[in-house]
């Protein structure tokens, strides 16, 4: 990036590593000078949380209100009626009002941590773009907004062109998509002021789109920028791991876990992650960087604690780092771990090991446990477990029990009553 930019988000946006695209950088970058300036990202509420591949744009929100500009965080209770077709190679379920209210209600969650909300020039704002979209005039719609769309360009934007070229089914549900996530940065100008979207670089048609249908019916000018999509040195989409999606909400996920998701960080993502999801400077983000040996652990250890203290406090990152030091240099039980809760009819007539693998969570199958421990990836209270058909009793249970499936991932086993 060979522009210098002379606002001061621009310069984090560019320095740390988050801007893949924008529309009008120059432009973005004068209008940032000028005053405060209302931007948005948007989230379609399809899960009682957000997750770690949500983090980099969360992360740039929290940076934009840093910066002294105030970001919109938009809620999608009426586009999640829809779903975002983007990329995808089936159509989303579809969710009712209910479903969609609780999911709205545990995301607000996530963003509380992240962002300040109140009614001051750069407090954060939470829209539901319900507000406008549930009550619109399917004639009146079309007539004062779809003419302004083109079915031809529409076509061509990769996200819908992928799906056709695979010969996959795109319903005309979600074909309006882009035309409702357009109508939504129209409305968010004329109702907040809102001159900048950001999100990831897949949305770049669709947020394209918005800046053409706004500038068209309000003659306005306003901007788009997007960040890179990120994956892990090795190839992973980011936010994933054998256990599934990295949730953001302890109820969904416990800090412990969420902690050692970034403990276990490849090397060479280290640098680079810390700059993205950390606020350390950028000069102790490279000098992380570029550890190595065991040196790299410490890294690890510092990049976890940072990001794990954002999320959930620096108490549960302290109480997470000592677990990790109990169970790991120490042998011991940590008790933070995550943890299965047997009642006393779980174990009768005793319950195999390879069920307590699997309810656990460090397994998704019976055969999945079985391999683990076929390979030799399985232990029990630290010893090498070699037997499938183990099974254990009460007696077996009446102190807490550690699974572990690898040198990383733990839980404990333990009987109530």
């Amino acid at each position: 990036m060979t522009y210098h930019p002379k606002s001061v988000f621009l310069g984090v946006m560019i320095e740390r590593g988050f801007l893949a695209d924008c529309t009008d950088l120059q432009g973005l970058d004068e209008a940032l000078m000028a005053g405060i300036v209302p931007a948005y990202i948007g989230y379609d509420a399809t899960a009682t949380s957000l997750h770690v591949g949500h983090l980099l744009n969360i992360m740039l929100l929290r940076w934009y209100q840093k910066c002294g500009h105030r970001p919109i965080t938009l809620m999608g209770g009426g586009t999640t009626k829809v779903g975002d077709p983007s990329f995808r190679s089936e159509e989303r379920p579809l969710l009712t009002p209910d479903a969609i209210g609780r999911n709205i209600a545990g995301i607000k969650e996530v963003f509380a941590k992240y962002l300040t909300y109140g009614d001051g020039p750069t407090d954060a704002l939470m829209v539901n773009n319900a507000e406008w979209l549930d009550g619109l005039n399917y004639l009146d719609f079309l007539r004062d907004i779809g003419r302004h769309f083109s079915v031809n360009r529409m076509l061509s934007f990769e996200s819908v062109k992928s799906r056709l070229d695979r010969e996959q089914s795109l319903s005309f549900l979600e074909f309006n998509y882009m035309i409702l996530q357009a109508y939504d940065f129209l409305e968010l100008n004329r109702r907040y002021g809102c001159r900048l979207q950001m999100g990831g670089s897949d949305q770049w048609g669709n947020i394209v789109n918005g800046i053409d249908l706004t500038r068209r019916v309000l003659d306005r000018e306003i901007f788009g920028a997007t960040t890179p999509l990120l994956t892990t040195s090795d190839g992973r989409k980011m936010g994933k791991s054998q256990g599934g999606a990295m949730w953001l909400n302890a109820d969904m996920l416990s800090p412990y876990e969420f902690w050692q998701f970034w403990r276990n960080t490849n090397d060479a993502d280290v640098g680079r992650f810390a700059k993205l999801y950390t606020e350390l400077p950028v000069d102790e983000c490279d000098r992380l960087g570029r550890l190595g040996g065991a040196e790299i652990n410490a890294a690890k250890i510092i990049l976890a604690n940072e990001v794990t203290a954002l999320c959930h406090g620096r108490e549960a990152a302290a109480a997470a780092e000592a677990t990790a030091r109990e169970v790991f240099e120490k042998g011991g039980i940590g008790g933070d771990l995550p943890t299965l809760a047997l009642t006393a009819e779980d174990v009768e007539g005793g319950i195999s090991v390879v069920q307590l693998i699997v309810r656990s969570g460090l397994a998704k199958s019976g055969k999945e446990a079985k391999r683990l421990i076929a390979e030799g990836g399985a232990r029990l209270d630290d010893a090498p477990l070699t037997d499938a058909g183990l099974m254990l009793d009460r007696a077996a249970l009446a102190q807490p029990v550690k699974l572990s499936a690898g040198r990383k991932r733990h839980a404990l086993v333990t009987l109530a009553g």
